[in-house]
């Protein structure tokens, strides 16, 4: 029998994204663990642990999850108690990625716009202690993840997969906890990177403006100011961060909203169904993140390096 589209177009996806961001992120760890990039050891800190739990997700998500699922649908991996304890891997990963990724976006903001706090709190420790405790923190909070899920389906005697059972949906403890969930991730972090970007870029500006008004007549407007040029890429920058962000996100953020305000289940095997394919998608785009933003963050240091 044919599989769906949206079967046949994951099949493709996953593969492709695995054989390209897995090496990326190995080479993103590499190149940045040796400190050759002009980088501080906070920033390389940062890198670094974002490129790992970016890796955590594809290794986790893409290949023992997705494509164990789409290729190899009775292996090892796809016993019910290996899925529950891959999902929890991955829900682990990916928040840590995600917080991470805010705790890097505060850390910037802290540099750029506060040199008071810059010297107290952008220290190899500070940042080593903040990295281990969103991962501590990332963990714990997704310990509840290793027990809700049923068998997909049961062969002699033997369950096979996972999925969350319906009923999961009604009762009160897990009714509050996935409530919560979708606001602890993506929700806040998507409220607390575009604000302090938006206070970075904010400051980059009246700075800009001050030392435009510093120059004055003294000095010749045809010859460009480096500073504010590199001001201006680094805005440029910062969008970029954000919006790659909640844009790959967004998808499967509205699927988490949707589950509340209508009969909508998450992760149902009808893959015909409008909402499945918007889930699935979001998904797809999801795991497309853990590609893209160590390249981002990479070059957006390259560039804020030079303020």
């Amino acid at each position: 029998m044919e599989l769906p589209v949206l079967n046949q177009a994951e099949n493709i996806f996953y593969p492709i994204l695995a054989i390209i961001g897995v090496p990326a992120n190995l080479l993103a760890i590499v190149i940045l663990s040796r400190g050759k990039c002009g980088l501080s050891k906070c920033i390389t800190l940062y890198l670094v642990s974002m490129a790992i739990a970016d890796l955590m997700v594809l290794i986790f998500e893409v290949i023992l999850y997705e494509i164990n699922d789409g290729y190899f649908p009775y292996s090892f991996l796809s016993l019910t108690t290996m899925c529950r304890l891959i999902m929890l891997i991955i829900m682990t990963s990916i928040d840590c990625s995600v917080w991470l990724t805010v705790a890097f976006t505060f850390d910037r903001f802290v540099t750029i716009c506060n040199l008071k706090l810059r010297a107290k709190y952008c220290t190899e420790k500070t940042v080593s202690l903040v990295i281990a405790v969103t991962c501590i923190l990332s963990f714990i909070q997704n310990i509840p993840m290793y027990f809700p899920y049923d068998p997909r389906e049961i062969i002699d005697n033997v369950p096979w997969s996972c999925i969350l059972p319906s009923k999961l949906f009604t009762l009160p403890v897990w009714v509050a906890f996935w409530s919560v969930e979708p606001i602890i991730t993506p929700f806040v972090p998507f409220l607390l990177i575009i604000l302090f970007n938006a206070l970075t870029i904010r400051h980059i500006i009246h700075a800009n403006r001050v030392r435009s008004g510093l120059r004055g007549s003294n000095t010749d407007e045809s010859v460009a100011d480096q500073e504010v040029e590199n001001r201006r890429k680094s805005i440029i920058v910062l969008l970029a961060i954000s919006g790659s962000f909640v844009l790959l996100w967004m998808v499967i953020f509205v699927c988490f909203v949707s589950v509340y305000v209508m009969d909508v289940q998450l992760l149902a095997t009808d893959y015909n169904d409008p909402f499945t394919i918007a889930e699935q998608t979001g998904y797809m785009l999801r795991c497309l993140s853990a590609c893209t933003n160590t390249f981002i963050y990479s070059v957006a240091e390259q560039i804020q390096g030079r303020i």
